[in-house]
């Protein structure tokens, strides 16, 4: 374990026993995952990440160096917020993303405040010197009833760019013939069981047919490792749809035991549903969404989440509807230029 150094953050409340530091080891994780479920529960946010969700996102990361872009604050020794800061690409332009969470009992108090600052110098210190000439943005995102951290966001030139929604498909215990609408397969196409020699195809076509998409985010060797090595993986639950030797359209299904423990609930989210371009506007996209959800009754299951994009010029939004999906939550991405404003404006 190296030392742990503080960190002067301007404008951190005068709290007594209040420091701040980056991030020093791995036993730091759990310490940031445990408040990051007790703000995430109290605002209703229903993703609550363990001890493995963050390491594997951070470690490793090409775009995250903990130990100079995770901060924590601390009050006697508890961790009650931290703030990440992580370079991405997106749609080919570098992105500098921002996150942070505060315990609910520390709010009100101008912890988050100073930390969005801390992470706004951060990005503007490391987009000059790692993006210099290029037109750099740096984003947020804020769930509706964020309401406090949407506010910091305007007060600090933030705005939003796009919205989102999470949505629930309940009654997946309803086990009556009409509980799931048909949506069989287009023909030639088969499901297969996921193999391990399958999962760089699979992953291949996924990024491929993400390109197109906005905000596509370049995906790394490390978040290919970071999927495959999960210990929560369970491919079975995957619905893969292949046309011969070709992966046409895959959704990654997922179960978060310990998020349903806490939460009382029996819930799996879809993740990543893809269809490559070759394969659009077949009626594919719903019969793997309506295979994933069968699959997820079949374990037990009785809801389903996904997120998606609510401005899909693909009409996910009304392929969800239709499958008897319905709005959760909101949210929006924010944005705020850090430099080659006028490139990033005509971009």
């Amino acid at each position: 374990m190296r030392p742990i150094a503080t960190l002067t953050i301007p404008n951190v409340p005068a709290v007594t026993g209040l420091t701040a530091r980056y991030f020093a080891d791995a036993s730091d994780y759990g310490r940031i995952a445990a408040v990051m479920c007790d703000a995430n529960a109290y605002d209703g946010i229903p993703w609550l990440p363990t001890e493995e969700n963050i390491r594997t996102e951070w470690a490793g990361s090409d775009g995250l160096t903990p130990s100079s872009d995770v901060v924590i604050v601390e009050v006697a020794g508890q961790v009650v917020a931290s703030a990440v800061l992580e370079r991405v690409v997106r749609d080919g332009a570098p992105i500098y993303e921002s996150s942070g969470h505060v315990h609910p009992d520390w709010r009100g108090r101008g912890i988050g405040g100073a930390l969005l600052d801390h992470n706004l110098d951060r990005a503007q210190w490391r987009a000059q010197a790692e993006d210099p000439d290029m037109a750099v943005a740096m984003w947020a995102h804020a769930e509706d009833q964020e309401v406090a951290h949407r506010s910091l966001l305007d007060a600090r030139g933030f705005t939003p760019i796009r919205h989102y929604f999470l949505m629930r498909r309940a009654g997946l215990d309803d086990l009556s013939d009409t509980a799931l609408p048909e949506a069989p397969l287009p023909d030639g196409l088969v499901l297969r069981p996921v193999t391990p020699d399958q999962h760089r195809a699979i992953w291949d076509a996924e990024c491929e047919a993400f390109q197109d998409h906005w905000g596509a985010r370049v995906q790394s060797e490390h978040d290919y490792q970071g999927t495959f090595g999960h210990s929560g993986l369970d491919t079975s639950l995957w619905a893969v749809a292949w046309d011969g030797d070709e992966v046409a359209g895959v959704v990654q299904t997922w179960i978060w035991t310990e998020e349903n423990a806490r939460l009382g609930i029996l819930r799996g989210w879809l993740e990543r549903i893809s269809v490559r371009r070759p394969w659009r506007k077949r009626g594919l996209g719903r019969a793997i969404t309506a295979a994933a959800l069968q699959r997820l009754r079949e374990t037990g299951m009785t809801e389903a989440m996904l997120g998606v994009d609510a401005e899909n010029p693909m009409g996910a939004l009304g392929l969800y509807e239709g499958l008897g999906f319905e709005l959760f939550n909101r949210s929006a991405a924010y944005q705020r230029p850090l430099h080659g404003a006028a490139l990033l404006q005509r971009s």
